[in-house]
């Protein structure tokens, strides 16, 4: 099955995980290219060190580089991969206010594409 990766915009044209990625250093950004690439591919067949699922249909795309610990919130509607916003991860579990951005994001989302 064919994946498509979606980047998450509000109904003004914001897109925090386009702001997040654009933050990150230049070879940090290609390394977190590459693992969306896989993402595409594998969809939800990709499972850990790369990605996670993490609770309520939110699931993580998990970078390290260094020091760095990137993760990139995402959900996945039927062949449409939507990634939310992503953080520097900093503590051993993802934070809830994270995990619950993506879901108000998900529910924007959901409510612009009609579902």
């Amino acid at each position: 099955m064919g994946y498509k990766i979606e980047v998450f915009q509000t109904d003004v044209g914001d897109s925090p995980a386009a702001d997040f990625l654009a933050e990150l250093p230049v070879k940090v950004r290609a390394k977190v290219a590459k693992w969306v690439q896989l993402l595409q591919e594998e969809g939800p067949d990709l499972k850990r060190p790369y990605a996670d699922m993490l609770r309520d249909g939110i699931r993580e795309l998990r970078v390290s580089f260094g020091h760095l610990d990137i993760r990139s919130l995402y959900f996945i509607e039927g062949t449409a991969i939507v990634i939310t916003h992503g953080f520097l991860k900093k503590t051993w579990q993802t934070p809830f206010a994270e995990i619950e951005k993506a879901k108000k994001f998900r529910a924007e989302w959901q409510e612009m594409n009609g579902l």
